[in-house]
C-alpha cells in the first residue's frame, strides 16, 4: 500500500506564505478532500506538491512510501507516481490528446511495446467504458473544450497513466451533472483499484457522488478543520466561519 504525506507544509510565493504548516495523509485507495474560502491556499498546496516553480516550500515534507520527494523536480514525481489536474488547464493546439497521452506513457514506461493504434484502441475501450466521448482523443489537448469537455479529458489522462495518487483541483467545477457522473464513475473505478485521490472543491454536492476518506478545512493557509463526510454536510449547512 502505497502513502503519500503532506507533513507541517509551509509554503511561498511573491514573498507571501500562502501555506502555513499544513499536515494530511493519504493512502491507497482514499479519497482526500481539501475544502476551504477562496483564498485559503488549497490550490497553492497542490501546485507545490508537484513542484511549480512559482510556489516554494519553505518548511516540512513531502513524503511518498517512506521516501522524501520535497524537492525532487516535477517531471520526477510524475514518474514516482503523482498526477496533478490544474484548476486552469492549458490549451495546446496540433497536438491531439491521443498523442499526448501516448508520449506520456512511453515516457512513463519506456519498456512499454504497445504501438500508437493499439494504444488508441485501448483509450478508446476505456472511454467508452465510461461513457466519455471517444472523440476527445482525436482533439487538440483542451483546444476549444468546454469546462465538463476539459474534466473528462483529464480523467482519461488518469485511465491512461494510473498514478498513485491523483491531485485534482477542482473538478467538479464548471461541469453538468451528466459528465459530473462520467467523471465520478472514473474516479470511483480506480479508486477501487487502489489509486489514491485528494480532491479540491467548494461543493458540498460531491457527497451525492463519492464518499470521502477523510475531509480537511484549511482557512489563510492553515488547517482548521478535519472529519468525514459530516464534516462537508456542516460546512454546507453553517458555512466556513463554523468551524473557525
Amino acid at each position: 500500500m502505497s502513502e503519500l504525506t503532506i507533513n507541517n507544509v509551509t509554503v511561498r510565493t511573491s514573498d507571501k506564505i500562502v501555506v502555513d504548516g499544513a499536515s494530511l495523509t493519504i493512502k491507497s485507495g482514499e479519497i482526500h478532500v481539501l475544502m476551504g474560502p477562496n483564498g485559503s491556499g488549497k490550490s497553492s498546496l497542490l501546485n507545490a506538491i508537484m513542484g511549480h516553480p512559482k510556489y516554494e516550500i519553505r518548511g516540512g515534507s513531502v513524503m511518498l512510501d517512506g521516501e522524501d520527494i520535497t524537492t525532487l523536480a516535477t517531471e520526477k514525481k510524475a514518474r514516482a507516481g503523482i498526477f496533478l489536474s490544474l484548476q486552469h488547464l492549458p490549451e495546446i493546439a496540433g497536438v491531439t490528446l491521443t498523442n499526448f497521452l501516448f508520449r506520456a506513457h512511453k515516457s512513463m514506461k519506456p519498456e512499454s511495446e504497445v504501438t500508437p493504434l493499439e494504444f488508441f484502441k485501448l483509450m478508446e475501450a476505456k472511454a467508452k467504458e465510461f461513457g466519455i466521448d471517444p472523440s476527445y482523443l482525436r482533439k487538440h489537448l483542451n483546444a476549444g473544450l468546454s469546462g465538463g469537455e476539459k474534466k473528462q479529458s483529464e480523467v482519461l489522462q488518469l485511465l491512461a497513466l494510473e498514478p498513485k495518487f491523483a491531485l485534482l483541483d477542482e473538478i467538479d467545477s464548471g461541469v453538468d451533472i451528466d459528465a459530473l457522473k462520467r467523471v465520478f464513475a472514473v474516479i470511483s473505478a480506480l479508486r477501487d483499484r487502489g489509486m489514491g485521490f485528494l480532491l479540491v472543491t467548494h461543493y458540498s454536492k460531491l457527497l451525492e457522488h463519492i464518499t470521502p476518506d477523510a475531509v480537511t478545512v484549511i482557512k489563510e493557509g492553515r488547517v482548521v478543520a478535519s472529519g468525514k463526510g459530516e464534516l462537508v454536510e456542516k460546512i454546507a449547512k453553517e458555512g466556513f466561519e463554523s468551524l473557525i
